[in-house]
């Protein structure tokens, strides 16, 4: 018989998989367990009980067995004085005060200011996108317009429906036009100007919900007013179906010759329709009386080139005419729709990136991005391709790339359900319409689990949810890459719904992923890349977690009480109970009528001027209060009220090499265990008590008993005190 030390001086990798019971030749085996629930991998490695739940508000919501996302979170950020959490929920918008101290509801919107109700359902609220710009949060989802929703005071926001600028006549909206028509269909208009013009396609292509959009007839606007059929709509024609030809001096003229050459960029006429020349200079000897008027397109020589007999033969062959327009409503292929629209779609992904507003991934156009004119949001005016005009990209790498997200980070990251791809930034340059390009990188997928930036690299959930990856730049590669980061505590991953970023949370100088699940717990992702250092935890309170968001080191969750009651809380201050309030005490009572009724079941912490005391589990009386006669007189002036929770570290199988190989298997015993605590005030180690008196600091030997082929140390606080477990030496029996 053997009595062998065995060290676990830190536990850096967290909780890890049940696969990885027999890899005790890795580095992770002795630096995780089994289970690592409500504890904080530390920087240092060790592990600290988590903050407390401090409950904020209740909202009314009955829960939905279907729909139990009833509530998406968001952060509002406008400086360090001025901060919000967001509540997006069926129909409802709810804004809440991140003041130092307190978090106020302090505007609810149920209409927007068309006085319309709002677009939100519960049924797909964990699919909406968001982008915040000063005082304005942008929310995007394909079966609605983005909304803007706008903070009009400190204390009032407004919800309105985005809106593209118009040129300075109204005549022009600065938004993104797509040519869904196949190749060869032409649009057929009765008239040139006017209202209640008849549109005729030469196949079905209309349907009703086209009524109130926009169609462009080469680039002049036409808002469709009534559906007939599927081949033909009416409209009102904003302005003149007048073609302001782009290249200068587009008229050709031979000597001897009245025909006149046009160039027509994609002009789309088939020959013989009747067209207006206006604004065209005399060109080779014609006068402008004779060159310009209405003539009959004669021969087309290719897609930008017709001609027309004008009045009078040329003099001489040259190419002229100036600026040139040419007025007709002869059928064209020639014609485009307006990309969002309730027959196309709308944005699913939205971002601001390098002084951009950028949308992606209509229904109609999965794979398409585009990108507002430099400083203006909503000018998406493609221009003549200038450096600072709108910028629209396809990604089309051979698959359908339906994009979900996007994330402005070292470069514009694109996630989509078939891979992930991104925008190249350029040092010194901006992106333009002539150098933004498209490149496809890794073939995984996203769900739909927002992604978020961490320790340099972009978290994201892999299609399927059973997978976490980061999306990280590699010079090595000159590429990104993405790594599973979930993959020793894939059994943590389950059906992922919500994820954040705390930075410097818990009161901890370390940077935290939380990823709400499927099955109400949430889990907590920390890593250190220089250090080689990454771990999983396991977080659960007495219901179930649903959204969370973070600002700054703060971190808001909404969470299903055991009751069907949905509440916002925030992690805050190391008391450990979850859902609490912080009440007066009075007449020896505490009303807790905010939150707990009666025969609820409660945890109840005293506080004095100077200390705080663990008084026990109490019912909640009839009058909604908690009796405490039986503390009269210790000085107790507060109370902290809410419910307990346990904190849990069970260590791998001990185990230790032999002198014929690993004991792996063998009957062995922990005869005792030695714990490194910092500030704990309760403790089990197997069941087996921490004995003190207040606060203890230091290291304390636990002897133990029993032999198993798997033997493992538990260390467990189910009591509402502190705890910190720097590390553990098991001394092994074998």
């Amino acid at each position: 018989m053997q009595k062998i030390r065995v060290p676990i001086s830190n536990f850096q990798f967290g909780e890890v998989s049940p696969a990885i019971r027999t890899r005790t030749d890795t580095a992770i085996y002795s630096a995780s367990g089994q289970t690592v629930e409500n504890l904080l991998v530390m920087a240092e490695g060790s592990l600290k009980k988590r903050l407390g739940l401090k409950h904020i508000y209740e909202y009314g919501i009955t829960y939905d067995a279907d729909n139990p996302a009833q509530s998406h979170l968001y952060s509002f950020v406008f400086d360090d004085n001025e901060k919000y959490v967001i509540s997006v929920e069926h129909q409802k918008i709810r804004c809440f005060s991140v003041g130092d101290s307190s978090v106020t509801l302090v505007d609810t919107i149920t209409t927007d200011t068309d006085g319309a109700a709002l677009p939100f359902d519960q049924e797909y609220l964990q699919q909406y996108t968001a982008a915040q710009y000063g005082d304005v949060m942008f929310i995007c989802h394909p079966l609605f317009a983005p909304r803007m929703l706008t903070r009009t005071s400190l204390t009032t926001f407004e919800l309105s429906v985005y809106t593209f600028d118009l040129r300075a006549d109204n005549k022009v909206t600065y938004q993104p036009y797509t040519r869904f028509h196949s190749q060869g269909v032409t649009l057929d208009p009765s008239a040139s100007t006017g209202s209640g013009v008849t549109f005729t396609t030469s196949e079905a292509y209309f349907t009703s919900d086209h009524v109130g959009s926009v169609i462009r007839y080469h680039k002049s606007e036409i808002e469709i007013t009534g559906y007939t059929s599927s081949t033909q709509v009416t409209g009102t024609i904003i302005d003149e179906l007048k073609i302001r030809l782009s290249v200068v001096n587009p008229l050709r003229t031979t000597e001897g010759s009245a025909e006149v050459e046009v160039t027509h960029i994609d002009h789309g006429f088939a020959g013989g329709e009747s067209i207006t020349i206006e604004g065209a200079s005399a060109t080779g000897g014609i006068n402008s009386g004779n060159i310009n008027g209405t003539f009959t397109v004669g021969d087309i020589i290719d897609d930008n080139t017709y001609t027309y007999t004008a009045g009078g033969s040329a003099s001489q062959s040259e190419d002229g005419g100036g600026i040139v327009s040419v007025v007709s409503h002869a059928p064209t292929t020639d014609w485009d729709e307006q990309a969002f629209s309730a027959v196309r779609g709308y944005p699913a992904a939205i971002v601001f990136h390098e002084n951009r507003l950028v949308f992606a991934g209509t229904i109609d156009e999965p794979d398409s991005i585009w990108m507002s004119k430099i400083g203006e949001f909503f000018n998406f005016d493609v221009g003549k391709a200038e450096d600072t005009d709108s910028i629209a990209l396809v990604a089309a790498t051979g698959d359908v790339n339906e994009i979900r997200y996007l994330v402005s980070n070292r470069d514009l990251q694109i996630f989509a359900t078939s891979g992930e791809l991104y925008i190249p930034s350029f040092q010194n340059q901006s992106l333009t319409p002539t150098n933004a390009q498209i490149k496809k990188q890794t073939p995984f997928g996203a769900e739909f689990v927002e992604p978020v930036s961490l320790d340099g690299a972009t978290l994201f959930v892999q299609k399927g949810g059973s997978i976490v990856r980061e999306f990280l730049f590699t010079d090595l590669e000159d590429a990104y890459t993405s790594t599973a980061v979930s993959t020793v505590s894939s059994h943590l991953i389950e059906g992922p719904q919500c994820m954040a970023i705390v930075h410097s949370g818990f009161g901890l100088p370390e940077s935290y992923a939380a990823l709400t699940l499927e099955n109400g717990k949430m889990i907590l992702f920390t890593s250190n890349r220089a250090e080689k250092r990454a771990a999983w935890t396991q977080v659960t309170t007495a219901g179930n977690f649903c959204s969370v968001t973070a600002i700054n080191e703060r971190l808001f969750a909404n969470i299903w009480d055991n009751d069907g009651k949905l509440r916002l809380c925030e992690f805050e201050g190391e008391v450990g109970l979850d859902m609490y309030i912080y009440e007066p005490i009075t007449s020896d009572v505490v009303d807790v009528s905010s939150v707990y009724t009666d025969g609820d079941t409660v945890d109840v912490i005293g506080k004095t001027s100077s200390s705080e005391s663990y008084l026990g589990e109490f019912t909640v009386n009839s009058n909604d209060e908690v009796d405490l006669s039986a503390y009269t007189g210790l000085g107790f002036t507060n109370a902290y009220v809410g419910r307990k929770f346990t904190a849990t570290y069970k260590s791998n199988p001990i185990d230790a090499s032999i002198g014929n190989g690993p004991a792996t298997g063998e009957p062995r015993g922990v005869s005792s265990v030695v714990v490194d605590f910092t500030n704990t005030q309760s403790a089990k180690v197997n069941n087996s008590a921490l004995i003190k008196d207040g606060t203890f600091d230091g290291k304390k030997e636990f002897r133990l008993l029993g032999y198993s082929r798997d033997p493992y140390v538990t260390i467990e606080q189910n009591e509402p005190m502190p705890l910190q477990i720097n590390g553990i030496t098991v001394e092994l029996v074998v």
